[in-house]
């Protein structure tokens, strides 16, 4: 079975190339026939779809809604624009008389509608075509989408536009309140036909400007095609190109960087709060306040100042040196260092340098007394907490001669 069919817009008694044959004319549901085509043009994508409440001379009525999409098949023509693919027989939603169709996804509209029939199917019969159905006809090849977008649409809201066609009544009957069609088709999809009606009468030989709204998905962005269907002819087709909504790509980055900042705050303010206070200065009591609870303050230890170790005759005379300033009665009470605990305690803490050795005065010395000399004592650094006091003033131990002291 060989079915040949028209390109939309050729001129009318031209007879188009694309030819549609099946393997079998009947099949039941769950078996299997091969669609073969020649004719089409070179990389065209088509779709092959078996649809009810359809024959070829009237079209599918019902559009794509009156076909099994879900077993649809598609397939890609060679160089010389035949294909060969087979196709699974499925139910569609409508009674039979079914066809194959056979349509271009892209680029000039095309279909061929080739008889077939399910075995095991009900069959009724077609609908009558509407008043004066088909009498319609675009007279300005002009067709525009009036709108723009919103805020809500730069946040992803659905796009909404009109679509504007001129249209003019060719047949003897005035046309009242039509019913059109129309679809939006993305990429290689299929269009998605939603009913729309004109309110309105269009006289024979006039014409009249018809808007029709048409809305996307929310968060749709890309190329689109829209395309105003009236019964089975396709009047128009206009391109639409969607933004992307950036508004929810900027609300992701805000996010990105809003969140990891909120948890690095929050953190901070954790580590703020568990980790021991800073070293009062000399003189100043330790910090207190309500943030201070009484467990922070018995982790630190309070060190006296170390007391002046006094001699075996008492406090040191003017000879042994001079005691240093005296302290007030604040800065005496007060403690001078406030070590956390357990990090470090005074046994632990780094012990002072070692003293250095005293200096010497070779000119300054007495002169050396005749005789033997005793060993000269060794050196014993003093203690890293001792504390060190001035000389004590040399005595002279050489008896008076008879010439007077030395």
């Amino acid at each position: 079975m060989a079915v040949s069919g028209f390109v939309p817009g050729a001129a009318p008694g031209v007879l188009a190339k694309p030819v549609v044959t099946l393997s079998q004319g009947e099949a039941g549901k769950g078996g299997e026939i091969t669609v073969k085509g020649s004719g089409w043009r070179s990389g065209a994508l088509l779709m092959l779809l078996i649809c009810g409440e359809s024959s070829p001379a009237t079209g599918v009525l019902g559009g794509t809604n009156s076909c099994a999409n879900a077993d649809g098949r598609a397939v890609t023509t060679d160089a010389k624009g035949a294909f060969s693919r087979k196709l699974a027989v499925a139910e569609p939603p409508k009674p039979c008389p079914c066809v194959v169709h056979v349509a271009t996804v892209t680029g000039q509209q095309a279909s061929v509608d080739a008889e077939f029939k399910v075995a095991g199917h009900p069959v009724a019969p077609l609908p009558a075509p509407a008043p004066n159905a088909g009498r319609l006809a675009v007279t300005d090849r002009t067709v525009r989408l009036e709108g723009s977008g919103t805020l809500l649409t730069w946040f992803g809201a659905p796009q909404t536009r009109r679509v504007v066609l001129q249209l003019g009544n060719l047949g003897s009957a005035p046309v009242t309140d039509p019913l059109f069609q129309v679809g939006t088709s993305h990429g290689v999809f299929a269009p998605v036909w939603e009913e729309r009606q004109w309110r309105g009468t269009l006289a024979p030989g006039k014409q009249a400007e018809v808007a029709l709204d048409v809305q996307l998905p929310a968060g749709a962005h890309g190329d689109y095609l829209v395309s105003v269907k009236y019964g089975t002819k396709v009047l128009a087709a206009q391109p639409w190109g969607v933004d992307r909504p950036w508004g929810v790509v900027l609300f992701w980055v805000l996010l990105g960087i809003v969140v990891p900042a909120g948890i690095f705050r929050i953190g901070m303010a954790v580590v703020d709060r568990v980790r021991p206070d800073a070293l009062p200065v000399r003189g100043r009591p330790a910090p207190t306040g309500p943030g201070r609870t009484p467990r922070q303050s018995a982790r630190h230890r309070t060190v006296r100042p170390r007391e002046q170790p006094q001699g075996p005759e008492g406090p040191p005379t003017a000879g042994q040196g001079r005691p240093g300033p005296a302290l007030s009665e604040a800065e005496a009470e007060a403690p001078t260092a406030v070590l956390p605990l357990p990090w470090f305690t005074p046994d632990s803490t780094p012990a002072p340098p070692p003293a250095p050795a005293p200096p010497a005065f070779p000119h300054k010395d007495p002169p050396a007394r005749r005789g033997p000399q005793p060993p000269p004592a060794p050196y014993d650094p003093p203690s890293p907490h001792a504390q060190v006091s001035a000389p004590e003033p040399h005595e002279n131990t050489n008896p008076p001669t008879s010439r007077g002291n030395s």
